[in-house]
C-alpha cells in the first residue's frame, strides 16, 4: 500500500512537467524551458517523454542537446535520443554508437535509424542482417529497405549484400522481416528464381503479395491481397474477364478498370445495365467508354440521374471521356460539389464555380485554369475565393488557398495589391510569405511576411487525455458493420485526445470513407468527401516508433503538421509511411470488416469506450 502511494505521489508530482513539455512540443514552441527542465529529470518516463519532444521539433540544431543521451542508463531512453536525432536529421556516426550498444533493442533501433539519415552505410546495415538477436536483425532490416528506398536510382546493393538478403530471407522466421527483405530485392530490381519461388509459397499473404510483384508472375491466390496484385500485374482480357466475379470487391472492380484497356466491350455491357451494385454499374461505364463509346453514351443518361452522388460522379468521367457536352452541362449544376468538380471540362466552367466554399472544387478549378489565356477576367472571382476562404479562417483551407494565389499570380496584376496586402499577417505562414512573394513581382514593396509559424491551438486538458488510457472506439459503418480501435495515448496524446473529441461531438457521424486504394490504404472523414476539407485546425505530427503495420490507423497530412483529422487504416504493412505520419491508434476487432469497406461507405458514429472516465 505505501509503494502504491508514493508511486502516486511521483506521478502527481510529475504531471505539471509531463503536460509543460507535451504543450511545448505540441506547439513547436521556440521556449525550450520545459523540455530543458524534463531532460534534467531522474525520472526516466519525464527523460524519455523530453527527449522524444526535441526530436518532435525536428531542428538539426538542438542534436547537440540530445547527443548525451546516447549513453543513458536506461534503454528506453537511448531508443528515444537515436529516435530523435534520426527526425532531427542529424548525421551522427550511429555505427560507432553501434560499436559500444550492447542492448538488443537499442541496436535494432540505431540500425533502422542509420538507413534513413545521409551517411547510411550499406555494409555495416548488411552486417546487421546477421545479428544474434530477432530485435536488431528487423532493425538491420528496416534500415535497408528505408537506405535503398530513399536511394532509389542513386545506389544498389553490392552483390554481397543482395546475397545476404537472399540467404537471410529463407533463415527468418519472422513475417515481417521477410517482407522488409523482399521490398529491399524488390526496389534493387534482383528476381532471384529461388527467393521468389519461395516467396510465393510463403504462408504470410503480405509476402506472397510481395513475391507477385517482384516476379510479375499470375497466381490464383485464397487471399484477396495476392489475387489483387497478381491481376493489377500479370492480367490479361481473359483473367480480367473471369476475375469480375471474383468474391473480393476489390478484385473485381480491378478487373472492371482492366476490361477498359482494350477488351471485349461485350463483357461490360450487362453490367453497365445492372443497377444493384452502383460501384460495378458506375465502373463499368467508365471502363466501357474507353472500348466502345457509342455503347457508353446510350448509358450515361441513366447513371447521370443516379441518386448515389458518387455514380454521378463516374457519369461525369465516363461523359469527358466520350465527349458528351450535354450530360457534362446537366452535371455542372449538380447539388453535389464532388460530381462539378468531375464535370469540369473547361477554364470557362473553372471560373463559373468558384462561389463555392468546397476545397475539392476550388483545387479542381484552380487546376483547370492554369495556363489559361482568359485568365485574367477570372481575377474578380479568383479575389472573392481567397477573402471568402480566408474569413473562414480554417487551417485546413490552406491548399485551395494557395491554388488560388498561384492563379493570381499568374493572371493579376498591381491593381490587385491592396487585397494582397491585408494576407501578409494571415494565420497560415504559407500563405503569407506567398502573398508577399507575389505583391513583389506585382510591383509591391518588398516587404516581409508578418507571420513567422503557424498559430496553435491549446492542447486537449489533461484529463481527457490521460482517461483514454485502455480506452477503445467502436466505428459503426453503414454497410460493412463495425470494427473497434485501441487509442494509443502514450504514444500519439494529442492526436488520440483530438480524434476522441470529435468522434464524441458526432463530427465522424455520416461522413464517408472517400478514397479506397486497394493494397495501401482507405481513408475518410472529409466533410467534403475529399482529399482537401478536413477539420478547421490542423493537428501537429507526432511521429513515433509504431510502424504502420496492417490494422493500425493514421492521419491524413499533407505535409509536416498539417494533419487534417481524416483518418486512414493501413491494409497493408505500409513501412514507407513510417516516420512521416502519425500513428495513433490499431484495430484490435473487425478487420475483416475494414476490408470490406468500399468508396462511398458511411461512418455512422464512433462511440469511445473508456476505462476511466474524464473529469
Amino acid at each position: 500500500m505505501l509503494i502504491a502511494t508514493c508511486m502516486f505521489l511521483l506521478l502527481l508530482q510529475a504531471a505539471p512537467l509531463t503536460r509543460a513539455i507535451l504543450e511545448a512540443e505540441d506547439a513547436r514552441s521556440a521556449d525550450l524551458q520545459a523540455i530543458e527542465q524534463g531532460l534534467r529529470s531522474a525520472d526516466a518516463r519525464i527523460l524519455r517523454i523530453a527527449v522524444r519532444a526535441l526530436g518532435r521539433l525536428e531542428r538539426s540544431s538542438l542534436a547537440e542537446m540530445v547527443l548525451p543521451f546516447l549513453s543513458a542508463p536506461e534503454p528506453e531512453v537511448r531508443v528515444e535520443a537515436v529516435t530523435a536525432l534520426g527526425r532531427m536529421g542529424a548525421t551522427p556516426d550511429l555505427a560507432a554508437v553501434l560499436e559500444r550498444e550492447q542492448d538488443p533493442q537499442v541496436r535494432g533501433v540505431v540500425l533502422a535509424t542509420m538507413g534513413r539519415l545521409p551517411r547510411a552505410r550499406e555494409e555495416v546495415l548488411a552486417r546487421g542482417l546477421g545479428e544474434a538477436s530477432p530485435d536488431a536483425r528487423a532493425g538491420a532490416a528496416r534500415g535497408l529497405e528505408a537506405y535503398f528506398r530513399l536511394n532509389s536510382g542513386k545506389v544498389k546493393p553490392s552483390a554481397a549484400t543482395i546475397e545476404l538478403l537472399r540467404r537471410s530471407f529463407s533463415d527468418n522466421e519472422s513475417a515481417v522481416f521477410r517482407e522488409l527483405v523482399l521490398l529491399t530485392l524488390n526496389a534493387a530490381g534482383d528476381a532471384d528464381p529461388a527467393t521468389l519461388a519461395l516467396a510465393l509459397r510463403d504462408p504470410e499473404p503480405q509476402v506472397r503479395r510481395l513475391a507477385v510483384i517482384g516476379s510479375r508472375q499470375w497466381k490464383d491466390d485464397p487471399a484477396p491481397m495476392v489475387r489483387y496484385e497478381a491481376l493489377r500485374v500479370a492480367g490479361d482480357c481473359e483473367r480480367a474477364a473471369a476475375a469480375v466475379r471474383d468474391p473480393s470487391p476489390y478484385v473485381a472492380l480491378l478487373a472492371i478498370d482492366l476490361l477498359g484497356r482494350g477488351c471485349e466491350a461485350g463483357i461490360l455491357e450487362p453490367i453497365a445495365d445492372d443497377p444493384r451494385d452502383w460501384r460495378r454499374q458506375s465502373r463499368a461505364l467508365v471502363a466501357l467508354a474507353k472500348v466502345k463509346p457509342e455503347s457508353a453514351r446510350m448509358r450515361l443518361r441513366a447513371l447521370s440521374r443516379h441518386p448515389v452522388w458518387q455514380a454521378r460522379a463516374y457519369a461525369a468521367e465516363a461523359a469527358r471521356t466520350v465527349g458528351d457536352s450535354a450530360t457534362l452541362s446537366e452535371l455542372l449544376r449538380d447539388e453535389n460539389p464532388n460530381v462539378v468538380a468531375a464535370a469540369l471540362d473547361s477554364p470557362a466552367d473553372a471560373s463559373r464555380v468558384l462561389g463555392t466554399s468546397h476545397h475539392g472544387l476550388i483545387m479542381r478549378a484552380a487546376g483547370l485554369m492554369r495556363g489559361w489565356r482568359d485568365g485574367r477576367s477570372a481575377v474578380p472571382a479568383l479575389l472573392a475565393a481567397l477573402h471568402r476562404l480566408t474569413h473562414h479562417g480554417k487551417d485546413t483551407s490552406r491548399d485551395p488557398r494557395r491554388s488560388i494565389l498561384e492563379r493570381l499570380s499568374e493572371f493579376g496584376d498591381e491593381a490587385m495589391l491592396p487585397s494582397l496586402e491585408p494576407l501578409r499577417s494571415d494565420f497560415d505562414p504559407v500563405i503569407a510569405r506567398l502573398a508577399a512573394r507575389i505583391a513583389v513581382e506585382k510591383g509591391g514593396p518588398a516587404a516581409p511576411a508578418a507571420t513567422g509559424r503557424m498559430r496553435t491551438r491549446p492542447a486537449p486538458p489533461q484529463p481527457f487525455i490521460d482517461g483514454l488510457q485502455g480506452a477503445r472506439a467502436t466505428v459503426r459503418m453503414r454497410e460493412a458493420g463495425d470494427f473497434t480501435l485501441e487509442l494509443l495515448p502514450d504514444e500519439a496524446p494529442v492526436t488520440a485526445a483530438g480524434f476522441a473529441q470529435l468522434a464524441e461531438s458526432g463530427y465522424y457521424n455520416g461522413l464517408t470513407f472517400h478514397r479506397i486504394v486497394p493494397n495501401f490504404v482507405i481513408q475518410g472523414g472529409s466533410p467534403g468527401a475529399n482529399e482537401y476539407d478536413g477539420a478547421p485546425h490542423y493537428l501537429r505530427d507526432e511521429l513515433g516508433l509504431r510502424s504502420h503495420l496492417r490494422g493500425t490507423v493514421g492521419i491524413s497530412t499533407r505535409g509536416r503538421d498539417t494533419g487534417d483529422s481524416q483518418i486512414f487504416v493501413n491494409l497493408v504493412d505500409n513501412f514507407r509511411l513510417d516516420h512521416n505520419y502519425t500513428v495513433f491508434a490499431r484495430i484490435t476487432d473487425g478487420m475483416d470488416r475494414v476490408d470490406r469497406i468500399q468508396e462511398g461507405d458511411a461512418i455512422e458514429s464512433v462511440r469511445i469506450i473508456r476505462r476511466v472516465t474524464p473529469e
